[in-house]
């Protein structure tokens, strides 16, 4: 009775939760590196920007997250993705959801549209029934930035339901604790997370990926390192625009 009164509280963080942490307008742009022992690469960039628009007299958020290959590493594994969710800014579940993936030749493309009140999602493959508070790939990312990890302690996990694919995946984040991580950008005060992975082209599947995010009101990843299928990556937060709050947790920024 305990253990599921306390996950019915973890998953409430993913059901009904409002937005502080990100607004219309920003911008976050990532350089990735991949090791190459014993050096650093350059091999891809990615960004993330937020709009606010209206989808069925709704107010919405129309999130696009896009990621490439560095040209210079486009021989070895090709990835140019695409990702697109519209979010209600009131429940911040999402209403679409494109994902169109070129990665290292293997394409997918997939539009799904999400009915929440009748629990059904419609995909580009057929019709398929979706728990309450579903999210999306890109949706549970702007979901999980507004957590208020001051709650957890160390090692709890916080569950959600993801739909990828046409499957539905229960996924959940492990709250690791806080440090300070030294990136390319700067020094932060952060917040350590590992997601539970989906195996895929590139990751691989389990707790294997490490999140920083900024210990302040805005939670942005400022650092991600993951093991992938060949090698290992390290993300690093380069740019910003537009951020919904005062970003305290950067100590210094490199020169």
């Amino acid at each position: 009775m305990l253990l599921c009164w306390a996950k019915a509280q973890a998953q409430t963080d993913f059901c009904n939760t409002q937005n502080t942490s990100f607004k219309n307008g920003e911008r976050i742009v990532f350089k990735v590196y991949y090791n190459m022992n014993p050096f650093w690469i350059h091999a891809g960039d990615a960004q993330f920007v937020v709009h606010s628009e209206l989808f069925e007299n709704k107010k919405v958020y129309h999130i696009t997250g896009i990621g490439k290959t560095a040209k210079s590493y486009d021989w070895f594994f090709k990835v140019n993705d695409k990702y697109e969710s519209i979010i209600d800014q009131e429940t911040l579940l999402p209403h679409r959801f494109i994902r169109n993936v070129n990665e290292g030749g293997y394409k997918i493309y997939n539009y799904v549209s999400f009915n929440h009140a009748i629990g059904k999602a419609v995909s580009t493959n057929g019709t398929f029934v979706i728990p309450h508070c579903v999210q999306d790939v890109l949706s549970a990312i702007y979901f999980a930035r507004n957590i208020d990890y001051n709650k957890y302690k160390p090692g709890a996990k916080i569950p959600f339901s993801m739909f990828l694919d046409d499957k539905v995946y229960d996924l959940y984040i492990r709250y690791v604790g806080k440090q300070e991580i030294e990136t390319k950008y700067g020094k932060f005060k952060a917040i350590k997370i590992m997601p539970l992975l989906i195996d895929g082209t590139i990751f691989k599947g389990g707790e294997k990926m490490t999140v920083w995010v900024s210990d302040d009101a805005n939670h942005i990843p400022v650092r991600i390192e993951s093991p992938i299928l060949v090698g290992s990556i390290k993300v690093d937060m380069m740019a910003y625009e537009n951020l919904n709050n005062p970003f305290t947790s950067l100590i210094s920024k490199k020169k």
